[in-house]
């Protein structure tokens, strides 16, 4: 698995990505997939592991930390999938707002 604080040590970042993770567990439970909230915790804690180190390329970093790691496909897709607006252009995720 991957040590949050290995890429996260700003406490912003790592309350960031324990709300998150509280939040998508909620919303399973909400929403009817209670059987997935673990997966979606995860998602939720791990959807900005490379924002931190690596900000120009976020959602596309970390899809590469977690495939070393041999995180599941699934958790990598959902987590860099709320960086798809700009995935395919190349631009960082601060060109794009």
């Amino acid at each position: 698995m991957i040590s949050l604080t290995e890429y996260n040590q700003d406490e912003f970042h790592l309350l960031h990505a324990q709300t998150v993770e509280n939040t998508m567990r909620y919303f399973a439970r909400e929403l009817g997939f209670a059987d997935e909230e673990d997966f979606w915790g995860i998602v939720g804690l791990l959807h900005d592991l490379d924002f931190e180190k690596y900000p120009e390329e976020h959602c596309i970093k970390s899809q590469e930390i977690m495939k070393k790691r041999g995180i599941d496909e699934k958790i990598i897709h959902a987590t860099a999938s709320h960086g798809y607006a700009w995935m395919d252009t190349g631009r960082s995720d601060s060109e794009n707002n």
